[in-house]
């Protein structure tokens, strides 16, 4: 912060009017003073903000006086009317024998053009009685402007939506439930306990086997019903699960599935003495009633071995009923074939999808998820967009409208900046569709932000709402640097906590915590971009931090890797103090 003595302008501007309490006035302003912060002047967001504050002597208000300062603004030809700080008399009743203080804070719009520029302060003297008045001189009490929150980056994130196809491998179960006679584990074909005969049971899955089908597993189940000993049921639980097994590798032999045979891995899975399967049939069995229910689960549930429980269970009224209902049920062989499920290569999706952009095959030979996911195939954006440009006529689904504008939205990114009408178009076609989409939102910020129209912008992203963290943090990447460029760091801070990071991202913070004074978070920030604008904020960064060594330094290195920043380091006000420095690092 600078002080000016604005009596050297009074003494040789001033002619008073009105006599010698206007002269004893201009006599006394010797000692006022006047204080400008910052100084130079800073943009920041797109305004010039700055104090003024002066302090006259005591005796300078004689009574039907004012004293105004106003202040201008002056570059090149042109001159911006600031404001004015205004002392009356009337005031300050205590002006014979105290100071009289007066600050304002002031503000106006940065324009090209205006850096180099002066701020001046214009003295008027004025008797309130007669209306009177004289100019002084104009004073310069700042010279320039630091234009250091102008290297902000542009963030402009895109969100494309999930394709919904899955290129991994799938597997597809494939269940079929065999029956056995009570204390058998060899198969009766005609039994039938739902409704299904063993028989159709064996011929639909020889027909499945048949097929050759890829097949990963084939798990085999082995249950029993609660009666029997110990060792008959550990029997047929086993023996049943072998039984179908058996029939499954003889009809591999059978079919000639040679080497594919040993791929296949058999799991078989005997569950001896198990209450879950009884009580699971149970509770949905509607032929007794609950109290009824309620004495098997007693019984399960009390002491007793799971043979003395089942003899318990054979006392109870209702146990005949559940012998022949529900035990047929649990006496079984459950076969699960996990089988592949089948699909076309990427290289086959990635071929078709072409030849349905060309025109050459019916955009009914992929579905719409296919023909989404081929668009991720290849790393050409145009290729992408004529594949989106595909899929939205095909079937006029919001996210193929909003992953056409993404890849608008990249191309512009890209330097051509005509694709943001169309990434533009694109999005309010899928906004028609559906309005709460969080990409489709997040996106037309990205085109707002790229089209300069930063206000637009901040209110669209503001109004993201989304479970997913991967659109939150780009939303929040691209409101950090807007908020950074409009000035509000504290907030653009808060944004970044949560942010998805690039270098860019990481320059707009180092950038806010550099504008807010937090000089250790900046160059933690800035440290992380080998990039010759990182280089050159730390430099920045390192004079306000009063460092020679870092300013050389760093400047050294922005200009090696960026020599048009020779110029605009010689023209920077942040490196006024550090001239030595800033010639060695740019000769």
């Amino acid at each position: 912060m600078k002080k000016f003595n604005l009596a050297m302008a009074l003494a040789a501007g001033v002619v008073l009017l009105s006599g010698c309490k206007l002269d004893k006035m201009i006599k006394l302003a010797q000692e006022n003073d006047l204080q400008v912060d910052p100084n130079p002047l800073e943009v920041h967001g797109g305004d010039i903000p700055f104090d003024m504050s002066a302090v006259l002597p005591p005796k300078m208000l004689p009574a039907s006086a004012s004293f105004t300062l106003n202040t201008i603004y002056v570059y090149g030809d042109q001159e911006v009317s600031v404001g004015s700080i205004e002392f009356k008399a009337s005031d300050f009743p205590n002006s014979s024998s105290t100071t009289s203080r007066k600050s304002a804070n002031f503000s106006f719009p940065y324009q090209d053009g205006m850096n180099p520029g002066t701020l001046y302060v214009q003295g008027v003297a004025t008797d309130t009685r007669n209306g009177k008045s004289k100019s002084t001189d104009r004073m310069a009490v700042a010279q320039g402007l630091i234009m250091t929150s102008g290297w902000v980056k542009d963030v402009a994130m895109v969100s494309y939506t999930d394709h919904g196809y899955n290129d991994k491998e799938e597997l597809i179960p494939t269940n079929v439930n065999f029956y056995f006679d009570q204390g058998r584990a060899s198969l009766r074909t005609s039994l039938s306990y739902d409704g299904v005969t063993n028989r159709s049971k064996r011929d639909e899955l020889s027909a499945f086997i048949a097929e050759k089908n890829v097949t990963r597993t084939v798990t085999i189940t082995g249950t029993h019903s609660p009666e029997g000993t110990e060792t008959i049921n550990s029997d047929l639980s086993e023996n049943r699960a072998k039984e179908i097994e058996k029939f499954y590798r003889d009809r591999m032999d059978r079919y000639d599935y040679k080497g594919a045979a040993d791929s296949i891995d058999f799991i078989l899975k005997p569950v001896i003495q198990d209450w879950r399967a009884f009580k699971a049939a149970l509770a949905t069995y509607d032929g007794i009633s609950t109290s009824e229910k309620a004495e098997y689960n007693n019984i399960i549930n009390g002491s007793g071995s799971f043979v003395e429980k089942e003899k318990e269970m054979q006392k109870l009224s209702t146990y005949k009923k559940v012998f022949n209902d529900v035990y047929p049920g649990l006496r079984s062989a459950q076969t699960q074939v996990l089988t592949v499920k089948p699909k076309k290569s990427n290289a086959q999706i990635a071929v078709l999808a072409k030849a349905i952009v060309d025109g050459s095959a019916s955009a009914d030979t992929l579905t719409i998820e296919e023909l989404m996911f081929s668009a991720t195939l290849t790393p050409s954006l145009e290729e992408k967009a004529a594949i989106y440009k595909a899929a939205a006529d095909k079937s006029g689904m919001w996210q193929a409208h909003n992953n056409l504008a993404a890849t608008h939205i990249e191309m512009a990114k890209r330097g051509d900046a005509s694709k943001l009408d169309g990434a533009a178009t694109q999005l309010e076609i899928a906004m028609n569709k559906m309005s709460s989409a969080a990409e489709v939102q997040a996106n037309m910020g990205a085109v707002q932000i790229l089209q300069g129209d930063y206000a637009a912008a901040y209110e669209t992203l503001g109004n993201v709402s989304s479970s997913s963290n991967d659109i939150n943090g780009k939303v929040n990447s691209m409101k950090g640097a807007v908020e950074v460029r409009m000035a509000e760091y504290d907030k653009a801070k808060a944004s970044f906590a949560s942010a998805k990071n690039s270098e860019n991202v990481m320059i707009d913070r180092g950038l806010a915590y550099l504008l807010t004074g937090d000089y250790s978070m900046a160059d933690a920030e800035f440290k992380q971009v080998m990039r010759a604008d990182a280089y050159y904020l730390l430099a920045v960064s390192a004079a306000r931090q009063n460092n020679a060594s870092e300013v050389g330094s760093n400047l050294k290195k922005a200009v090696d890797a960026e020599p048009s920043y020779k110029d605009m380091a010689l023209n920077d006000l942040e490196f006024t103090n550090y001239a030595d420095a800033v010639n060695e690092a740019v000769k």
